[in-house]
């Protein structure tokens, strides 16, 4: 399947990738399990990116211009411009102290002092060269510099700024006054074409009073796919608590309690929504109605009974009044490009066959991820405990033009039919487990994913296809994602079968993660040989 390229791309050819990196993202995930970095997130997006390699970094507060290559050529040739030193950078900052004077020079070495980065008689020689600028983008309180390193030095610029007396708005962990981020962004991109040997420059431009948060999901976020995402998530947008979705024409903001004064002006200043929608989240809202648990209109116009969203092209079918859920959960809408595209990471393609995949969704809710694997050629299986669901599910078939009668939808208890099916001696390419936390039927009894995700595991292989694959997620929040993995795998193994390619795969970026806001949703998609 073609697919348009992320608005964070500047330029792409046969041996570059250059981006546009927004402020708050890192360059590569910190650790194994927490969220992706721009590169994590571009390698393993499209096929012809599975190679991609950094060639250097950005911090994650800075945002600008960067390369990666894609071939080994590149890689070569950009690395050794680099450590020569014939790559030229520019950087802008703000900063409301006064400089010394207009053009001056920094030279010192840098050493490591916990978190930061200071002078020191040892360590790596480092030099910036500072000028003031006249710019409309200056403020009566701010100045705008022009930062050249002529070294590559961690924290290089922010430590040469501080310790010559002008810190960088934002950059607290310097000494800089608070600010909604740090304003330090690489603005433009100098070297030489690895294949061409000609000049090349990328340039990226910059508001420094712009939302942050705003210009990460606009750097992900391709408008003319997808008008549906989180816009504001808890502390990690320095909102502890509180949850904002964009979903088409109207905004869902979620929290404990009810809005305050200052998240009601917050909403207000989200472009472009018809209406404004809260919803209580509740822990006991198995004991409420749907009436009781549905959001509540709290600005603008009302919604249809149903409405439509698009997310990677595909159409699917909300409705702010069938209770605590909306009909499609966000956070997933990574992996369901995973199935749409055929491509799960690098190296890592869902079919190894040009047969017709088969696919069975258990706890398919509306069926978006059937949809999916629909659209992209398979025969779906869609399995769920409710009715009503399965026939919204339907209904997303028939809003994408596919035909709901060519494809099952099974009502039942998930546990009772992975037995019945595999009797039946079915068999499928791709199964995909994404429980709620906890449910509970007539015929299993009570599930608890922490406990009980193994059993679920155990049940789902007899029906999974030798080199089939394997989909398992869980939005256990306080589960580690080590010990998921590791039930998962216990169960696998158990079974005398063995994990071919694996890939996990944390929630997407517009649900950034923090240390005061840490990832909740772990996905892992298994070869299982």
């Amino acid at each position: 399947m073609q697919t348009s390229l992320p608005p964070c791309v500047l330029f792409e050819d046969e041996h570059l990738l250059v981006v546009n990196k927004p402020a708050g993202w890192n360059t590569h995930a910190p650790s194994p399990y927490a969220g992706e970095g721009i590169y994590d997130w571009l390698k393993h997006r499209e096929p012809r990116w599975a190679s991609l390699a950094i060639i250097h970094r950005l911090d994650k507060e800075t945002s600008g211009v960067m390369v990666f290559g894609k071939t080994a050529l590149a890689n070569r040739s950009l690395t050794e411009q680099f450590t020569s030193r014939a790559v030229r950078k520019k950087y802008l900052l703000l900063t409301d102290h006064k400089l010394k004077s207009r053009e001056f020079t920094v030279r010192s070495k840098l050493v490591r002092v916990g978190e930061r980065y200071a002078t020191g008689a040892t360590g790596e020689l480092a030099e910036t060269r500072f000028k003031l600028l006249d710019s409309a983008l200056r403020t009566p309180h701010s100045a705008l510099v022009e930062a050249s390193p002529l070294t590559g030095r961690t924290h290089q610029i922010r430590v040469h700024a501080a310790e010559n007396g002008f810190p960088i708005l934002g950059d607290t962990l310097y000494g800089g006054a608070p600010w909604a981020r740090v304003c330090l962004h690489a603005a433009e991109l100098n070297f030489k074409h690895p294949a061409t040997g000609e000049a090349a420059t990328f340039n990226a431009p910059v508001d420094f009073a712009a939302d942050a948060r705003s210009a990460l999901r606009a750097a992900i976020v391709e408008p003319e796919a997808t008008d549906a995402f989180r816009s504001l998530h808890g502390a990690s947008d320095g909102w502890p608590g509180w949850y904002v979705e964009r979903l088409g024409d109207y905004l869902l903001s979620q929290s404990e309690g009810e809005l305050t004064e200052e998240q009601r002006r917050r909403l207000e200043k989200i472009p472009g929504a018809k209406g404004a929608y809260h919803k209580l989240l509740n822990r006991q809202v198995r004991k409420t109605n749907a009436a009781q648990a549905s959001p509540k209109l709290v600005a603008g116009v009302a919604a249809p009974e149903r409405f439509t969203i698009c997310e990677n092209g595909v159409k699917y079918e909300l409705s702010f009044n069938e209770g605590y859920s909306v009909g499609l959960f966000l956070d997933q809408r990574d992996n369901r490009r995973r199935l749409l595209t055929g491509h799960i990471a690098a190296d890592f393609k869902l079919q190894t066959s040009d047969s017709r995949p088969e696919l069975l969704n258990c706890f398919a809710y509306t069926c978006g991820f059937s949809v999916c694997a629909a659209l992209a050629g398979a025969r779906t299986t869609s399995l769920d405990l409710s009715k009503k669901y399965l026939e919204w599910g339907k209904r997303n078939f028939a809003l994408n033009e596919l035909d709901p009668a060519q494809h099952d939808f099974i009502y039942g208890d998930t546990f009772d039919w992975l037995k019945r099916l595999a009797k039946k001696q079915r068999a499928f390419d791709v199964v995909v487990l994404d429980p709620p936390t906890f449910s509970q039927s007539k015929e299993g009894g009570a599930f608890r994913a922490e406990k009980d995700y193994g059993r679920l595991v155990s049940a789902a292989l007899p029906v999974l296809k030798p080199g089939g694959v394997l989909f398992a997620s869980t939005n256990a929040a306080d589960w580690p994602p080590e010990d998921f993995l590791a039930q998962v795998e216990r169960a696998i193994r158990a079974a005398r079968r063995k994990i071919a390619q694996q890939h996990y795969a944390p929630q997407p970026p517009d649900f950034p993660v923090s240390r005061a806001e840490p990832a909740y949703l772990k996905t892992v998609w298994l070869r299982v040989a």
